[in-house]
């Protein structure tokens, strides 16, 4: 990696470098993703340097009164180190982007409803533990609980760890909606797709799109429009529909519904030249059993297990706090091959 950086960064110094400004634009983009990911390993390296000098030296006079500070920093070192170790997982051209992370429900009726109010809440809440900000761009609410939703969330690398979490969510649990406490089972599909950047070209033909208006509604009404300011738009050859009505201008609607089309589209693209991976799994699946790639089972018992991964964890209300990052990790370290950024 280190030649590759070198050999960057003397093409960017180049006199010629902004002839061709897509080019050189791309370069330092390049540049800079490399640099991420390589600097901190050297940081890191440097830091250790130091702390192991203080350790020699104490150790050489006998000196005990450095022992807390050398205690400290190996600390320190060890928690930036298994840090840095989960974002070498994170090697793919995408991974560094934000994301948009798009909830339906699927069978279990109003059940699975509540079921993706439940899901957002842990998203958000591990959203906020991040410190990503979130922006909910399309609800549908209904009795119950939520319908669909897509939210941004917008970080370094937020696509990046939530990729993992595509596919289909099972919950089993005793109803509350139920008079008689039964048991239910409930499902929920998640896509990720990354937030593009604007240079990247994806083709979007104009003839392919149906462009619907519609008025913005929800539950508590509050925040219904009295006008057709709500877009729904439906790319026709993949059958991809995307909405926005977060926003009272149907042109900003628009511009945002179109921005999420764009990232969809890419995703949708990829995964077709990619034959080692299904296409667009989360769309083709039935949203009910045998395809779910997570467990939440708050009863009999309570676990949450992951299918792919076989991680599993019995603390629930963790999970349902926001505290999904064994199970990223886990898919992470299974579905990508270990990397050495500092070598």
């Amino acid at each position: 990696m280190k030649e590759k950086i070198d050999s960057l960064e003397k093409q960017s110094g180049a006199a010629d470098f902004w002839q061709n400004r897509e080019q050189a634009e791309n370069t330092l983009s390049t540049l800079k993703r490399l640099r991420n990911t390589f600097d901190p390993w050297q940081e890191l390296k440097a830091r250790f340097r130091e702390a192991k000098e203080l350790l020699d030296l104490a150790a050489e006079e006998a000196d005990e009164s450095f022992a807390e500070e050398i205690a400290a920093s190996f600390g320190t070192l060890r928690t930036t180190y298994e840090q840095l170790k989960v974002l070498q997982l994170l090697g793919e051209e995408n991974d560094p982007l934000s994301a948009f992370l798009t909830i339906h429900s699927g069978a279990g009726g109003t059940e699975a409803c509540d079921w993706v109010s439940m899901l957002l809440r842990m998203y958000t809440r591990w959203a906020d533990s991040h410190g990503y900000s979130t922006a909910i761009l399309d609800m549908l609410e209904v009795e119950g609980g939520i319908k669909s939703v897509t939210v941004e969330i917008t970080g370094q690398h937020a696509f990046g760890f939530l990729k993992s979490e595509t596919g289909i969510h099972r919950l089993v649990r005793i109803s509350p909606f139920d008079a008689s406490s039964r048991r239910h089972t409930s499902f929920a599909s998640v896509f990720a797709s990354p937030v593009i950047d604007d240079t990247i070209e994806v083709e979007v033909k104009t003839e392919d799109l149906r462009i619907d208006t519609y008025r913005a509604g929800g539950a508590g009404g509050q925040h219904v429009n009295k006008t057709d300011s709500a877009v729904r738009i439906t790319h026709l050859p993949t059958g991809i529909v995307v909405q926005c009505q977060n926003e009272r201008s149907q042109h900003k609607n628009k511009a945002m519904a179109t921005k999420v089309l764009r990232s969809r589209l890419y995703e949708h693209y990829r995964e077709q030249q990619e034959a080692e991976r299904e296409k667009q799994e989360s769309e083709k699946k039935d949203i009910a059993w045998g395809n779910q790639i997570r467990s939440y089972v708050f009863h009999p018992y309570s676990m949450v297990k992951d299918h792919r991964t076989k991680t599993e964890t019995g603390n629930v209300q963790a999970v349902m706090d926001g505290d999904i990052d064994q199970f990223i990790e886990s898919f992470l370290t299974v579905s990508s091959g270990a990397r050495q950024p500092w070598a």
